[in-house]
C-alpha cells in the first residue's frame, strides 16, 4: 500500500486508499461477506497489490437482491420525475468525485489517467442521460372501436443483475445501471473480480447522495461462485451482460431456467474497410485510437483493418510513424498506452503474436512484451501491427482484445464487404470514404450493430450498440437502452 500512496503523490491526485475496503455494497451499507476470503486486487502498471475485495459467497447473492427486490416494492411506485431527480443527483454525485473514481479506475485497470478520467465522465454524462428519460416513458393505445379503451402500459421489469467486464468496469455498469434505474428497476452489479473498486465506491456515493437502500448493490467474487447464483436467481428477472462467448452462453442458459431476459454484448472483431478515395492522413489518425485505445482492450476496437490496395502503402508511411510515437507508461504518469489489465491476458496477446512471428507474418511495428521504462515494472504490450493477412488467419478471426491491428488488402467493395463480414462476430464496423453515398450503400451490407462513416468511434451515449452473430444480442445506450428493463402490459375496459 505504501507504493500506492507514492504513485498518488508523485501524480498530485488523491489517495483512494481509505475507499478501499474489502466488503459488498449491499442494502444502502458496506457489508461483510459471510465468507472470511478475499481477492487481491493488482495495479496492472507496477504489479503491486493496492487492495482486497471480498470473495463473495451465494449466500451474499441471496441477500443482495432479496434487498433488491425490496428495494424495487418502493422504488417502481416513485414518480418517474422523482426518480429523474435522484438520477440527475447522481450524475452530479459523479462529477463531484471524478477524481477519486478516475483514480481508482486508472489503478484497477491500468488504463491512462485521461482515459480513465473520461470513462467517469461518460458515467456521468449516462446518469444524466435517462434522468431526461425517466419522465418521459409513454405507454400507448390500441384502438379497439367503440365501446372499449386498450391501454398499452410500459412497466419496470424487477430487479435486474449487471454482470460487468474488467476493461471498462464503472461506465459499462453504468451504462446498463442508468436505463434500469430510469425504468423503475432495481440492481445486483457482479463487477470484475479483476476490476470491482470503483463500482463498489461508486454504490457507495450514491447512497451518500440520497438514493433509496437496496436500489444498487454490488457483490465482488468470482463469476463461477456468485455470478451463476446471481444470474439464475428467481427474483432476477434480467440479466445485462457484457464479456466473452463463452461466459455469455454460460450466462444465457443459466438464466433460462428462470425465464429472464438476457442482453448479451459479447465479443469483436471489428473492421475498419479503407477505400480508395479515403483521406489517408484521416484513417491514420483515427486508427491510432480506434486500436490502441485502452491498450486494445474494447469489444468495439477497429482491430481489422481491410484496407485498398491502392492506398495500403500510403496508410502505412503515415500511420506507423504514428504508432512509434505513442509512449507507454503507469497510467498516473501521463503516458499514450497504459498497461494490460492481468498477467493471464497478457500472455493471451503474446502468444498470438509469437504465433504469427513463428508462421513467418509481417510484423510491421511492436510485437512484444514490454514493461515501464521508468519503473521497469507492470504489464505491458507494444503497439503492434502484422500486414497482409488472410481471411482464414486466427489473427483475423479470433479476438485478441490488444493493441494489434490485422492488415488485409481488397481490391474491390465487394472482396471488402466479404472479408468485412467474414467472421463469426458482427458489434461494429467503420467505412472511409470521400463518397458518401458509396459509404451507406456499403454499410447496408455490414453485418454489424453500428457501423460508422469516416469517424471510428461515433455516436457517443445516443447511439445504440450491440451485436450481431456471436457478438450477441439487446441494444445498449440511446432511448433504445430502455427496452431492455421495460415490459409491456395491455389493460382493457369495457365502457
Amino acid at each position: 500500500m505504501t507504493e500506492l500512496k507514492t504513485l498518488c503523490k508523485q501524480a498530485g491526485v488523491v489517495d483512494p486508499t481509505p475507499h478501499l475496503t474489502p466488503r459488498h455494497f449491499i442494502d444502502g451499507q458496506w457489508q461483510a461477506s459471510t465468507s472470511d476470503e478475499t481477492i487481491d486486487v493488482t495495479d496492472p502498471g507496477s504489479e503491486s497489490v493496492i487492495a482486497r475485495i471480498a470473495r463473495g459467497t451465494p449466500e451474499d447473492v441471496e441477500t443482495a437482491v432479496v434487498g433488491s427486490q425490496r428495494a424495487f416494492d418502493q422504488w417502481r411506485r416513485l414518480t418517474p420525475a422523482a426518480r429523474a431527480e435522484h438520477l440527475f443527483r447522481l450524475a452530479d454525485t459523479v462529477r463531484d468525485h471524478g477524481e477519486l473514481l478516475s483514480v481508482i479506475e486508472c489503478l484497477d485497470s491500468g488504463k491512462p489517467y485521461a482515459e480513465a478520467e473520461a470513462d467517469i465522465q461518460g458515467a456521468a454524462s449516462q446518469l444524466a442521460y435517462y434522468a431526461g428519460l425517466a419522465d418521459k416513458i409513454e405507454g400507448t393505445t390500441t384502438p379497439l372501436g367503440e365501446g372499449f379503451v386498450s391501454i398499452n402500459r410500459r412497466e419496470p421489469v424487477g430487479v435486474t443483475a449487471h454482470i460487468a467486464p474488467w476493461n471498462f468496469p464503472l461506465l459499462t455498469a453504468v451504462r446498463g445501471l442508468a436505463p434500469a434505474l430510469a425504468a423503475g428497476c432495481t440492481a445486483v452489479i457482479k463487477p470484475s473480480e479483476l476490476t470491482s473498486l470503483s463500482t463498489r465506491t461508486l454504490a457507495s456515493l450514491f447512497s451518500e447522495a440520497g438514493l433509496p437502500d437496496g436500489v444498487v448493490n454490488v457483490v465482488t467474487g468470482y463469476g463461477q461462485e456468485i455470478g451463476d447464483a446471481l444470474t439464475a436467481h428467481r427474483l432476477v428477472q434480467h440479466v445485462t451482460f457484457t464479456g466473452s462467448v463463452a461466459t455469455g452462453k454460460h450466462v444465457m442458459k443459466s438464466a433460462a431456467d428462470n425465464v429472464s431476459s438476457v442482453l448479451l454484448e459479447l465479443g469483436g472483431k471489428s473492421p475498419a474497410v479503407v477505400l480508395e478515395d479515403a483521406d489517408i492522413e484521416q484513417v491514420a489518425e483515427d486508427m491510432i485510437w480506434a486500436i490502441y485505445y485502452n491498450a486494445g482492450q474494447v469489444c468495439t476496437a477497429g482491430s481489422r483493418l481491410v484496407i485498398h490496395e491502392s492506398q495500403h502503402e500510403a496508410f502505412m508511411q503515415a500511420f506507423l510513424p504514428r504508432v512509434k510515437d505513442l509512449t507507454l507508461g503507469h497510467g498516473l504518469k501521463g503516458r499514450d498506452i497504459g498497461a494490460i489489465n492481468s498477467a493471464g491476458h497478457l500472455a493471451k496477446i503474446a502468444a498470438y503474436v509469437d504465433d504469427a512471428k513463428k508462421r513467418g507474418l509481417a510484423i510491421r511495428c511492436g510485437g512484444k512484451v514490454t514493461r515501464d521504462p521508468e519503473s521497469g515494472k507492470g504489464l505491458f504490450f507494444e503497439p503492434t501491427v502484422i500486414d497482409r493477412l488472410e481471411q482464414g488467419d486466427p489473427l483475423v478471426q479470433e479476438e485478441i482484445f490488444g493493441p494489434v491491428l490485422a492488415v488485409q488488402v481488397v481490391n474491390s467493395d465487394e472482396e471488402a464487404l466479404a472479408m468485412a463480414n467474414g467472421t463469426d462476430y458482427g458489434l461494429a464496423a467503420c467505412i472511409y470514404s470521400r463518397d458518401v453515398p458509396r459509404a451507406l450503400r456499403l454499410a447496408a451490407e455490414i453485418d454489424a450493430g453500428q457501423v460508422t462513416i469516416n469517424q471510428y468511434f461515433a455516436g457517443g451515449i445516443y447511439a445504440p450498440v450491440g451485436g450481431t452473430k456471436h457478438s450477441g444480442f439487446g441494444r445498449e445506450k440511446g432511448v433504445l437502452a430502455l427496452d431492455n428493463y421495460l415490459r409491456n402490459k395491455n389493460v382493457t375496459v369495457k365502457l
